[in-house]
């Protein structure tokens, strides 16, 4: 994980959401001997960087939602590989993220609706 000082409580949260949905379809997709693939540790580093650069920090909403699409095409395809299979199998390996996810997905940011 990447937490960084300042962080609110959800970004934390996201971060630590996006390395479990990253490491579920590392394990299951890729099955690296030790830990996590050389592809899957770029992407967690990739999606921390774009954390780090989000001009909505606490009001950021569900990527999909954004107005400012920040993921690199290539990038972007591979994240949605990952959610798209981990999105339904971490409610049961991780069901906190998982319905936290879902309920931060149902906020609205006020940046961005106002």
């Amino acid at each position: 994980m990447h937490p960084k000082n300042g962080d609110s409580k959800r970004l934390r949260r996201e971060r630590r959401t996006i390395v479990e949905m990253i490491a579920l379809y590392c394990r299951d997709c890729h099955a690296p001997a030790n830990g996590l693939c050389n592809d899957c540790r770029e992407l967690i580093a990739y999606a921390n960087e774009r954390l780090d650069r989000c001009m909505f920090r606490d009001d950021k909403p569900p990527c999909r939602e954004c107005p400012v699409h920040c993921y690199r095409e290539s990038m972007r395809h591979r994240i949605t590989e990952v959610m798209r299979y981990s999105g339904p199998r971490m409610l049961r390996r991780h069901p906190y993220l998982a319905i936290m996810h879902l309920i931060d997905g149902r906020r609205k940011s006020a940046k961005i609706h106002e």
